[in-house]
């Protein structure tokens, strides 16, 4: 399993409270940084703000996956967040955004992100794992979907 290491229930979100991109982006930073404390919020939200001007990380329908690769990082994290109302992400397809999947990850784990932007992939290419997340009320609701839809990948 990949994705259940990148995630946890303290690194998602069943409600976003922002209401554009670049607040979005600085929410989503600022749930990893609670989670992994003595991180450096402003040098990752940089790295995420850096790497998303050169081009929008919302590149399938409704879901973004802003990411970034920060020396300060050990590793590869994650962080999921619902947009229950949407938010203009400058998407390629034009439409709102409603999932988000932040990734963070140390400058040295290049193999293991692209790993596991094409494990999410994979799942987000099953609709069903889609709505199933966006149906959750909770973190951990979230969490067991993600492990769940994994495994049944996996599995295969």
């Amino acid at each position: 399993m990949i994705l259940g290491e990148v995630f946890s229930p303290k690194t998602m979100c069943v409600e976003l409270e922002s209401e554009e991109k670049e607040e979005v982006l600085a929410e989503l930073v600022e749930i990893f940084v609670r989670a992994n404390p003595g991180i450096d919020r402003s040098q990752v939200l940089a790295t995420v703000v850096e790497r998303e001007n050169k081009m929008s990380t919302g590149f399938l329908k409704n879901v973004a996956v802003p990411h970034g690769r920060s020396a300060c990082v050990e590793g590869i994290h994650g962080v999921i967040g619902i947009a229950r109302n949407g938010i203009d992400f400058d998407s390629l397809d034009g439409e709102p955004t409603y999932l988000f999947f932040l990734l963070v990850s140390s400058l040295d784990e290049s193999e293991l992100h692209l790993r596991v932007l094409k494990r999410l992939t994979e799942l987000l290419e099953k609709g069903t794992f889609y709505a199933d997340l966006l149906q959750q009320s909770s973190a951990d609701g979230m969490y067991k979907v993600l492990c769940r839809y994994e495994d049944e990948l996996v599995s295969f």
